[in-house]
C-alpha cells in the first residue's frame, strides 16, 4: 500500500479555506506523474492519506465558544465533499478537525473513503495547549477500522492524535487490536521539537508496524509548527521524513505482512522476539492504576 503524509499550513477558523487546500493535496497525492515526491513511494496513486490535526478548523482558539464556532458535526456538506473525493481518487483519508456533537466539543480525526465515514476518534489525552484546555475528554476507546483499499485489500488503521502518541499505552491498545498502521495528525509546535524525531519511530518499533505522523507548519496566533513528519516502518526503520517546517508530501510503500507477523527473526533459532508474545500483563497491574493511588501506596 502506498502511504502519502501530508505537511501543510492550515488556515485558522476557515474551513471552507482548509477544504479547498485539502482537496488540492489529495489531487496531488493520486497523480502518479506527480514527481518531486519525498520518501520511497513509487509514481502511482497513494491509497492512504494522513493529514494534520485540525486540518480543516485550526487549533489554537481562546475559548471554547470561538471554537464551538467553527466546529463542524460530521453530516457537514465539507465531509460529503471531502467524501466525494475520496471515491473519484479512490482513496482512504484520515483528517483531523474540531467535532461539534450537541453541545459537546471534541478535537477529532475523521476517516473517509469513497463509501462515506468509516471511524471517527475523539482525542482522549489533552495538554493545557490551545483549544484541548476547552474541548470534551473523548468518550471512545481506541479502535482499530478494517478499510478496503482500492488495489491492497484490506487493511488495518488505528487512529490518533498528537499527544495521544506520548502515551505508548494507547498505541499498544491499536497494535494488539489488529492496527497495520497507526494515523496520527498532530499540531506539533517549535517547543515540541524534539517529539517528532523520538516518539514515531519508538512507537512503530515497540509495536512492529507502520506509523504515520503528519505535523502541520505555519504560524498561528503566536504559534509556530515545527513540520518534520514521517512515515516509519515495523521496528522504527524511517521510510520517509521531513526535516523542516515546509509544506510538503511525504511517500512510502507499505507491505501490510510484516506488520502483520509479530515474530522477528534477526538470527533465526538463536536472535527472535515477539513484543506482543513476550508481554507479560500479569506484572503491569500499576499502569492502570490512578496516579494517586500509586502514591497514596509509596506513601505507606
Amino acid at each position: 500500500m502506498l502511504i502519502a503524509c501530508v505537511q501543510s499550513d492550515v488556515s485558522f477558523a476557515q474551513p471552507a479555506a482548509n477544504l479547498s487546500r485539502v482537496l488540492v493535496w489529495m489531487q496531488k497525492a493520486a497523480d502518479p506523474d506527480r514527481g518531486g515526491e519525498s520518501g520511497s513511494g513509487k509514481s502511482r496513486p497513494a491509497e492512504l492519506i494522513v493529514f494534520p490535526e485540525c486540518m480543516l478548523t485550526g487549533y489554537t482558539f481562546d475559548s471554547r465558544q470561538q471554537a464551538l464556532d467553527v466546529a463542524l458535526e460530521l453530516n457537514d456538506p465539507i465531509f460529503g465533499q471531502l467524501i466525494h473525493a475520496a471515491g473519484q481518487w479512490r482513496q482512504i483519508v484520515t483528517i483531523g478537525f474540531l467535532e461539534r456533537s450537541g453541545d459537546k466539543l471534541y478535537n477529532s480525526a475523521a476517516m473517509l473513503g469513497g463509501s462515506g465515514v468509516l471511524g471517527c476518534y475523539r482525542k482522549i489525552h489533552l495538554p493545557a495547549l490551545g483549544v484541548d484546555r476547552f474541548v470534551d475528554r473523548g468518550d471512545r476507546d481506541y479502535q482499530t477500522h478494517v478499510v478496503q483499499t482500492a488495489r491492497s485489500g484490506s487493511a488495518r488503521i488505528g487512529l490518533a492524535i498528537c499527544y495521544d502518541a506520548s502515551f505508548p499505552e494507547p498505541m499498544r491498545v491499536l497494535g494488539l487490536a489488529g492496527a497495520e498502521v497507526i494515523a496520527l495528525g498532530t499540531n506539533w509546535p517549535n517547543e515540541g521539537i524534539r517529539t517528532p524525531s523520538i516518539v514515531p519511530p519508538a512507537r512503530s518499533m515497540e509495536n512492529h508496524l507502520y506509523f504515520v505522523a503528519a505535523n502541520r507548519v505555519g504560524s498561528e496566533n503566536g504559534f509556530q509548527f515545527c513540520g518534520r513528519s514521517s512515515i516509519c516502518g515495523p521496528d522504527g526503520v524511517v521510510l520517509a521524513k521531513s526535516d523542516d517546517d515546509q509544506e510538503t508530501i511525504l511517500f512510502a510503500e507499505a507491505d501490510l505482512a510484516i506488520a502483520r507477523n509479530k515474530t522477528i527473526q534477526r538470527t533465526p533459532g538463536t536472535h527472535v522476539i515477539d513484543r506482543f508474545a513476550d508481554r507479560r500483563p500479569e506484572f503491569y497491574g500499576k499502569i492502570v492504576q490512578a496516579v494517586d493511588a500509586q502514591n497514596a501506596q509509596q506513601e505507606r
